[in-house]
């Protein structure tokens, strides 16, 4: 389909031995650069930039290409057949007697009479009626729902499963009898339909006496196999208890004198014997914490997200930073509030990188490049118009009120100089990396570190409360080998755009560097890496499964 989702084609040419070697690579290109729609990965960054990937792109296109447009069913199937042979699955089906050319002799792609079937397409009423993808689509789908798979029937059999009434007169080696309770193995079952007795002797049918002595019949049969195991459950799905059938139940109280209809039971003092598996009865005890050690996963970099799961829940940053337990990225989630976060990032860079090449002056000059930018990043990141209409109805308003105050915040001195720049800087036995949003340059040398926030305000406000607490600012800081240095972060919304500064970033800078030269050297000496997450640094944490904090101290 024109608009196939990346997930689906993935999984499509993921089974292809032709495609297997680099699909691993492409998708996990595409899904760090969330590219959700299949027609727009050729076009994805990540894509371009390896010429191996925009290779691979091209011929699952190639093969895609022969699945498009409106044929005939054998142009159709002619087409199929060729997208099959370039993935390398025809010679797959072909080599699979049962199911593979059982589908392939099905969807007529290799019939029984080649030259009858070639005369009857062209000659058939339908011959001429032409099918889009989603016509053919259908047809198949009809063909393979219309068809059962059935497996080549051994000469010998080992198992055989087949309901009690067919039983009689077939004798087995061993017999195991499974769900003899008093539900599934009734004595006297019901007879099926409405009809009273009457009208079943009118008409032929069964009687309940009859269909009672077939059931009886077939369970002695059953009992004459030389080994045979007999087997109920005691209780149901909802936990009521079940009894065993009362067939059951007169087979452990009968004696050797005893006997049912004109078949006699056999007696076999070990027909019924006690269950010789072991009883066990595992004794309940707490959970206790996870207390892993990390000092065999060396630590060579470290970022402010990663430093900030430390701080947060020592157990996360080991199985998320060092284990490496990274979940696929989804690609059909819907847009929110974080690809706004990322989509205003980037507008805002375009933005200032604008500016600095060619200075405008004056709110609509600087209104109409703005938009520009967020015209361009919107197309580029091929966000889908209706989930992202609530926030590109919020934008207007969230444009002005960043020109307000950029106007302000450029009264005070300060002028950009970077957007969205890489850095690192070494600290004792591990790198430090970050990406930084924006810095800003001011009289005198100084330099401020912005980093924009779409959060609540008063959530950005409370990051600053606290200088040894608010890592990320502090972490970009110490990037930044500057001792003239103020730090800020921009919160962005649609009611205003205000600057929340960090009036102590030097000091909650160097606590920082410290505490993370102190942690790396506990981590090295095999310090415990305890789950100590609370509260909502637990609620989406994605390594929540692994600590199973949810049954810590439950018997």
């Amino acid at each position: 389909n024109w608009n196939a989702s990346t997930d689906a084609v993935l999984n499509a040419f993921k089974t292809a031995p032709v495609f297997e070697s680099g699909m691993q690579a492409l998708e996990r290109a595409l899904r760090n650069a969330q590219v959700r729609d299949w027609r727009h990965a050729a076009a994805a960054k990540a894509v371009q930039e390896t010429a191996e990937l925009a290779a691979l792109c091209q011929r699952v296109d190639a093969v895609l290409a022969h699945l498009r447009g409106t044929h005939t069913l054998p142009v159709w199937l002619a087409r199929l057949q060729t997208s099959l042979q370039d993935c390398g699955l025809w010679s797959v089906l072909q080599s699979d007697e049962g199911a593979g050319v059982d589908m392939l002799a099905a969807l007529r792609l290799v019939p029984a009479d080649p030259q009858r079937w070639a005369h009857y397409a062209d000659e058939a009423l339908w011959a001429g009626a032409r099918m889009d993808p989603s016509t053919f689509t259908g047809w198949v789908h009809q063909v393979l729902e219309s068809h059962s798979f059935r497996p080549l029937h051994p000469p010998q059999e080992q198992v055989v499963i087949l309901p009690m009434s067919q039983m009689l007169a077939r004798p087995f080696a061993a017999v195991v009898l499974a769900g003899c309770d008093e539900v599934r193995l009734n004595p006297s079952p019901e007879p099926v339909g409405l009809w009273t007795p009457a009208q079943r002797l009118a008409l032929g049918m069964p009687s309940r006496a009859e269909i009672e002595s077939r059931l009886r019949a077939a369970w002695c049969q059953a009992l004459k196999a030389p080994m045979r195991d007999v087997l109920w459950r005691t209780s149901d799905d909802a936990g009521s208890n079940l009894a065993a059938s009362p067939l059951v139940q007169w087979l452990q109280a009968q004696r050797p004198a005893n006997s049912w209809g004109d078949e006699p039971v056999p007696h076999d003092p070990g027909a019924l014997v006690p269950d010789p598996r072991i009883q066990n009865s595992p004794l309940a005890r707490a959970l206790p914490p996870p207390l892993p050690r990390g000092h065999r996963l060396p630590i060579s970099h470290l970022s402010a997200s990663g430093y900030e799961d430390l701080r947060t829940c020592p157990y996360r940053f080991f199985a998320m930073r060092q284990l490496g337990l990274q979940g696929p990225v989804e690609l059909e989630s819907e847009v929110d509030k974080r690809d706004f976060g990322l989509w205003l990032h980037a507008v805002l860079e375009k933005f200032h990188a604008a500016l600095q090449r060619e200075p405008k002056d004056g709110l609509a000059a600087r209104s109409a490049c703005l938009q520009a930018a967020a015209d361009g990043v919107t197309s580029a990141m091929a966000l889908p118009d209706g989930e992202f209409l609530p926030f590109s109805a919020a934008w207007p308003a969230v444009r002005e009120g960043y020109l307000l105050w950029l106007a302000r915040h450029e009264l005070q001195g300060w002028a950009f100089a970077s957007g969205e720049t890489s850095h690192q800087q070494s600290l004792g036995s591990v790198m430090l990396k970050g990406r930084i949003d924006r810095t800003d340059s001011g009289a005198g040398s100084r330099l401020m570190v912005l980093d924009y926030k779409t959060e609540a305000l008063q959530k950005t406000k409370a990051r600053v409360k606290d200088p040894l607490e608010d890592t990320q600012v502090a972490f970009y800081a110490a990037l930044l080998p500057n001792d003239i240095l103020q730090a800020a972060y921009v919160h962005v919304s649609e009611r205003e755009t205000a600057l929340v500064e960090q009036p102590r970033i030097l000091e909650a800078r160097d606590a920082l560097m410290e505490g993370i030269q102190y942690d790396m050297a506990q981590i090295a000496s095999g310090a415990p890496l305890p789950a100590l997450g609370d509260g909502a640094a637990c609620d989406f944490c994605q390594a929540r499964g692994l600590c199973r904090k949810d049954f810590w101290g439950a018997p």
